[in-house]
């Protein structure tokens, strides 16, 4: 999931957005702490590709092994709760 965010770290952006969107229509704070998430993410992902935090070789990525679930549990709590909730007036 998150191999192809490493080399089109935009993704993550559109994800983020999604997310904001998301919370923009239906209110839910998990919404908004999953495009924080997803936004924090894309940030970082950015600078490790443009070689400002990875100056050397970065093709092990260990910190995605604590990125994907994170992202994950963190996108799916959101779509629940957001599903649950009533629209805003």
């Amino acid at each position: 999931m998150l191999g192809v965010m490493v080399a089109y770290p935009w993704i993550a952006f559109a994800v983020a957005g999604a997310f904001a969107a998301l919370w923009t229509w239906r209110r839910a704070r998990s919404a908004a702490i999953a495009a924080a998430l997803w936004l924090a993410y894309a940030l970082y992902e950015t600078l490790v590709l443009t070689r400002v935090l990875c100056s050397g070789d970065c093709n092990i990525r260990v910190d995605l092994v604590l990125f994907t679930p994170i992202l994950l549990v963190a996108s799916l709590i959101a779509l629940w709760g957001s599903w649950r909730r009533r629209p805003a007036a």
